[in-house]
């Protein structure tokens, strides 16, 4: 119970963070029946335009039907993937044993020092990561960066942590971060630092990871399929929107809508 009251608290008071992603799908029927299958989210609210999904009544993932929209460009700026933060180990348990109940095919699996996370693919060829954090009194920062790290995951210790059985994503489930592809690191930085007011926290070639309130991240970035890459083709399906929810008096508040450096919209939103 205590990583659970953690992760509510942290949803709370981490100035800005993810309030909702919105993606732009051809097949609203597949995908739909994807995320709420497969990953275990309800749907929130239905309109002419997609559905909102969810867990606990609070939606935070946008599916916008658009299909006429031609396929996402994986070398392209756009998602990497989309995190959806489960509020314990014993939740990312359930979740992996109803996966592989499903035979659902996963793309990579990890220990992050920070989190444990599983990765895959919507039917669309967007990328999922389904996690958990590990407590942040156990994170290692060092002047301001946090030791992340892509180790092997110890499988059956997260299986047998699982309790009770998966019955959807639950309430306290959120989307923890976003991964992003973009065409210059640097760029990137500047414009999440800048102009949202986000923390650089960690880098890696080709890579950083950005966050506020002292969360291991809650914008990620990477040029790894992507270096150079233009801006977006807004006539694409994938990645249309993200928005932040921010605390009143940060930067990010008095921030406009504005579109990150390769045309993504980045709205805010009230925590």
């Amino acid at each position: 119970m205590g990583d659970v009251a953690e992760h509510q608290a942290a949803a709370i008071v981490d100035p800005v963070r993810i309030g909702a992603v919105a993606l732009a799908v051809q097949d609203l029927a597949r995908v739909e029946a994807f995320y709420r299958g497969v990953i275990g989210l309800e749907r929130v609210l239905n309109d002419a335009d997609g559905v909102l999904l969810g867990a606990g009544g609070i939606g935070f993932l946008h599916l916008h039907h658009r299909p006429d929209a031609a396929p996402d460009d994986p070398s392209a700026a756009g998602l990497y993937h989309t995190a959806f933060l489960l509020p314990s180990r014993a939740d990312l348990g359930s979740w992996l044993a109803h996966a592989g109940r499903l035979r659902t095919p996963l793309e990579g699996a990890a220990d992050h020092l920070v989190s444990e996370a599983l990765y895959l693919s919507d039917p669309e060829g967007n990328g999922v990561e389904v996690y958990a954090d590990r407590p942040r009194a156990a994170w290692r920062w060092t002047d301001g960066q946090v030791a992340m790290a892509t180790l092997p995951l110890d499988f059956e210790a997260v299986l047998a942590a699982a309790s009770p059985a998966w019955s959807g994503a639950p309430p306290g489930t959120r989307t923890g971060h976003v991964h992003l592809r973009v065409g210059d690191v640097a760029a990137a930085v500047e414009f999440w630092t800048g102009r949202i007011g986000l923390d650089l926290v960690a880098a890696l070639p080709g890579a950083a990871f950005l966050s506020s309130g002292g969360y291991h991240h809650h914008i990620a970035v990477n040029t790894w399929r992507s270096r150079g890459a233009a801006a977006r083709d807004r006539r694409r399906a994938g990645l249309a929107s993200v928005t932040l929810a921010v605390a009143q008096g940060t930067r990010a508040a008095a921030a406009p809508a504005m579109a990150d450096p390769w045309g993504t919209a980045v709205r805010v939103a009230p925590a």
